[in-house]
């Protein structure tokens, strides 16, 4: 089904396949961090980042969220729509954690009064910058319409999401989002949903996601193994 290899990103090779508006998503064992700064190599680690996000976007589409995924192809690849990317990652935060302690000085582990949204530009050269509304529209990056919608569907996501990972005694803490647009020009969810973009504790306070990697915590792939499990419980 993989014909030319289209992208090569940091967690994922992207291919065509024989259907223009389809592609294959490889994902790598490949751990980085600041913006690629540090890498390494972990056997396992994309097949487990493969098959939790499977099982997310699995558990999306049926709930109606409009994403990207087709199917599980194997242990490593998935079959996913083609999409014209938005640049403009979409953080949500539901507790203080990471980048947003340092910059406001709040204690690591605070329950935020409401969830919190933050918008980056996605733009490796640029290191992502912090970017607010007002700096979209004027890059063009994405209307005010669809700046409402990416809004309400990460909402939507977040209510989703923290309630399957409370039912596995797992706390949503933040995650990163991107978004994309179908042949149709439609506005979809788009690449991974993996503890290698968003924060997962336990009860305990125990870290169950790519921080096990950045702050050297233990096994990056233990962790994974944990999640994949619990998820599939949920199935």
């Amino acid at each position: 089904m993989k014909k030319e290899l289209l992208y090569s990103g940091k967690a994922k090779d992207i291919f065509s396949t024989d259907d223009e508006n389809l592609i294959v998503s490889v994902y790598k064992d490949q751990a980085t961090m600041l913006n690629g700064a540090r890498k390494e190599t972990i056997e396992g680690k994309g097949s487990l980042a493969n098959q939790i996000s499977s099982l997310i976007f699995e558990k999306l589409n049926t709930a109606g969220v409009e994403t990207h995924f087709v199917k599980r192809l194997s242990e490593r690849e998935q079959l996913n729509k083609k999409v014209e990317v938005v640049p403009l990652e979409v953080v949500l935060r539901n507790v203080a954690a990471g980048s947003f302690v340092k910059r406001f000085g709040i204690e690591e582990g605070q329950s935020l009064s409401r969830p919190i949204i933050e918008f980056y530009y996605k733009n490796d050269d640029l290191d992502d910058p912090f970017i607010n509304e007002d700096h979209i529209d004027l890059l063009q990056i994405a209307t005010s319409e669809e700046v409402d919608y990416i809004k309400a569907e990460t909402y939507r996501i977040n209510d989703l999401l923290r309630a399957w990972f409370a039912q596995i005694g797992l706390n949503l803490i933040d995650f990163k989002l991107e978004f994309g647009k179908d042949k149709d020009g439609k506005l979809i969810l788009a690449d991974e949903f993996s503890p290698d973009n968003c924060r997962l504790w336990d009860a305990d306070g125990n870290h169950l996601d790519k921080d096990v990697f950045r702050r050297d915590l233990g096994s990056l792939t233990d962790v994974y193994e944990i999640v994949l499990k619990k998820l599939e419980e949920l199935h």
